[in-house]
This record gives C-alpha cells, sequence and structure tokens, in this order.
C-alpha cells in the first residue's frame, strides 16, 4: 500500500464532498468557497447551470480518488492506471501553478480563491506525484 496515494485519494475525496455540499447548500457554499458571484446568484435564482458543473467537477474528483485508491492497492486496478495518474498528477499540477497567475486578475472570484485552490492543486498534484513515482514499477 502506497501511503501517499492514499493520502491523496482521500483529499480528492474530501474535494469532491465539498462540491457536494455546494449543490446541497447553495449559494451561501458557492460563495464562501469562491466559486465566484455568478455561480452563486444563478444557484440563487434556481438555475441548473451551477448543480450540472458541479455535478462534473464531482464526479472527476471521485473517479480521480478511485485512481489513487486503486494504484495504492486498497481497491480493484482500473484501467489505463499509468495514464490516468500521469493525466490527474499534470491537471493538479498545471492548475495549481496556472491559477497563481489570476490573483493579480481573478476574472470573477476574488484573489484568496485563486491563492488557496492554486495552493490545494499544487499540494495535490505534489502528493499525486509522489505516489505516483513510488509506485510506478506496480503500475
Amino acid at each position: 500500500m502506497n501511503v501517499m496515494l492514499i493520502i491523496a485519494g482521500t483529499l480528492s475525496a474530501m474535494a469532491a464532498a465539498l462540491h457536494i455540499a455546494c449543490i446541497y447548500f447553495g449559494a451561501p457554499w458557492y460563495r464562501l468557497l469562491g466559486a465566484g458571484e455568478h455561480m452563486a446568484k444563478q444557484a440563487e435564482q434556481g438555475s441548473s447551470i451551477p448543480t450540472i458543473i458541479t455535478s462534473g467537477i464531482t464526479l472527476m474528483l471521485f473517479i480521480w480518488s478511485l485512481y489513487a485508491f486503486s494504484a495504492a492497492g486498497l481497491i480493484t486496478k482500473l484501467p489505463l492506471m499509468r495514464l490516468a495518474l500521469i493525466v490527474i498528477t499534470s491537471i493538479y499540477l498545471v492548475r495549481g501553478v496556472a491559477g497563481f497567475f489570476f490573483i493579480a486578475n481573478p476574472i470573477g472570484r476574488s484573489p484568496e480563491f485563486w491563492l488557496w485552490s492554486s495552493a490545494i492543486s499544487l499540494s495535490l498534484g505534489t502528493i499525486h506525484l509522489i505516489g505516483l513515482i513510488q509506485q510506478w514499477h506496480t503500475l
């Protein structure tokens, strides 16, 4: 079992749960977690767009957690394991680095959102990368 990939999977699952909370609790949670005023207002108006977008993100994060758990040896081996983990790790790392460039021009979100979400994404990417390197030979 690979501890780093277990941590990575747990953190991705926690991120998925926070997105479910946004759907359930609505506009206040979209605001709290920095989704932007536009998303919060759409949620208040009963639009399905925030739910659809957030559900897609939730599903993606949940799948990512399954791949990390699979690579760690907690669940059965999933298809295209190496490719999936390379893509997941890359997305987290690129999102983490790229987000820092939006702090000065936050485009509808707060600078704090970009700072925190980028730091979290970069941390998750780093944890995935360490676990991936450790587990590479068994994938």
